[in-house]
């Protein structure tokens, strides 16, 4: 018994029997595949074309309203651009110069365990048990670095890692959710309609590649939330078309095909997405090679994935890395060796890794590390609860005004048993990109419309 496909598109003129049209069947379904694939294409692109005379005709006052012409190029661009190309739009204007890259450490970090005042009385009596050791690294003002940051002892000396202590916003809670939520909105919901800051920023930055918003990570994380059509990927290599593979050169040429001389707006956006596709696809051809003597471990594969984006000169512009395990309520582990300790060297490894990779290109990125609240200053026997008063830390290939940077008032007056907000969150975050990107006091109040923006002094 022959087999016969139907379809509202014929696979064949004269035969619908798709044993004909090969003499292999696999071969003969493949070819049914394509004429399907082709004259769908020809009918939507014939729509295309009637939409443009639709709007052609509005413009030249013949009856057509705007708004029949936009809705059905939105079905259409809907339709055919959104399951492919939803996260790889383009941005229209100037580009800046440079990548800002924000790590977000999940779970509330403990500042104190990463710089601490060296030989204050209040840490001595309210943990005594969480202090830093003797192999600790010296920082400006009288501040002590933990060792597990000795990997990075390099870029200290240089004057390019710094440290902003006692940061947080009236606005965060006690709650990992709500504290990092409002942390990558940059603001409470209500206030910023649920963007996240860096896609904020993105509007300030002008013209470029897909790629120039980018979450290392199989979920886009809140920050990159909103306008400009974030790419979230685990890997290099994991960015491609859904689908088949033996389909998948077809279908890009056939969508290239589609979205060439249409004369709208999403023709750009398709074919920024289809050299997305490409660069990866060209990047991940061969195993990334890091540069001699460097080694991607534990969160630093994160990082490998962007020193081979940065490399390869895809316009990476921000980008974020997430790495959880800082919710430190039992067996802390300050010291060598314990939990926290392990954590931070792991970061630590990671960002000196990527600096290494990148070589001379490390002069153009900046990454900013930091969490949703700090921690009570004083020990519960073995951990910390959550507080507020956190540290933000900043790797830059640009030289920093020094190692511990900000206000800082000391700890003889507490808030409510937390550090005291001596710099407020967001302040620190407008300041780094402000610094890193060439912003204007107006560009970066843009970023964060809710909060009056005071300028801080974090370069040299």
């Amino acid at each position: 018994m022959e087999k016969t496909v139907y379809n509202s598109f014929p696979l064949h003129p004269e035969c619908p029997d798709v044993r004909r049209l090969a003499d292999n069947p696999a071969e003969a379904l493949l070819r049914a595949e394509a004429d399907i694939v082709a004259a769908e294409n020809a009918v939507e692109l014939d729509r295309y074309r009637t939409l443009e005379n639709l709007e052609e005709a509005q413009q030249d006052g013949r009856g057509v309203t705007r708004r029949t012409f936009v809705a059905g190029a939105a079905a259409t661009a809907t339709a055919l651009a959104t399951a492919q190309f939803v996260t790889t739009s383009a941005s229209f204007a100037a580009t800046k110069t440079g990548t800002l890259i924000h790590v977000f450490l999940y779970g509330g970090l403990d500042g104190l365990s990463l710089v601490a005042p060296d030989n204050d009385p209040v840490l001595s009596k309210a943990r005594p048990d969480l202090l830093l050791g003797n192999d600790s690294l010296a920082l400006g003002r009288g501040f002590k670095l933990t060792s597990a940051f000795k990997p990075l002892e390099k870029w200290l000396t240089a004057g390019q890692l710094g440290f902003i202590p006692g940061v947080s916003d009236e606005r965060l809670s006690r709650s990992h959710f709500q504290a990092a939520d409002a942390c990558n909105l940059g603001g409470l919901p209500n206030e910023t309609g649920g963007r996240g800051w860096l896609d904020g920023l993105v509007d300030n930055l002008g013209k470029g590649t897909a790629f120039r918003s980018v979450g290392i990570g199989s979920t886009l994380p809140r920050s990159l939330v909103g306008n400009n059509g974030a790419l979230s990927l685990n890997s290099v290599g994991s960015l491609r078309l859904n689908g088949d593979e033996k389909y998948r050169a077809a279908t890009e040429k056939a969508i290239k095909g589609l979205f060439t001389g249409i004369n709208h707006p999403v023709e750009e956006a398709v074919q920024e997405g289809m050299g997305a596709l490409a660069t990866a696809q060209q990047l991940a051809a061969k195993p990334y090679q890091p540069a001699e003597g460097v080694t991607y471990e534990g969160v630093g594969r994160a990082f490998q994935q962007l020193a081979q984006l940065i490399k390869g000169g895809a316009n990476v512009r921000v980008a974020t890395v997430g790495m959880g395990g800082y919710d430190t309520h039992e067996n802390q582990g300050t010291a060598a060796g314990g939990q926290l300790h392990r954590r931070l060297n792991e970061l630590a490894s990671a960002m000196a890794a990527f600096f290494t990779d990148l070589g001379p290109q490390a002069a153009d990125v900046t990454i900013m590390v930091s969490s949703e609240f700090g921690r009570r200053v004083g020990s519960n026997t073995g951990g910390t609860d959550h507080g507020h008063g956190g540290v933000v830390t900043v790797l830059s290939g640009k030289k920093l005004a020094g190692s511990l940077l900000g206000t800082w008032n000391g700890l003889d007056k507490l808030d409510s048993g937390d550090v005291p907000e001596y710099n407020n969150m967001f302040n620190v975050y407008g300041a780094v990109a402000q610094g890193r990107f060439g912003l204007t006091n107006a560009e970066v109040q843009k970023v964060f419309p809710r909060m009056k923006y005071a300028p801080m002094k974090l370069y040299a």
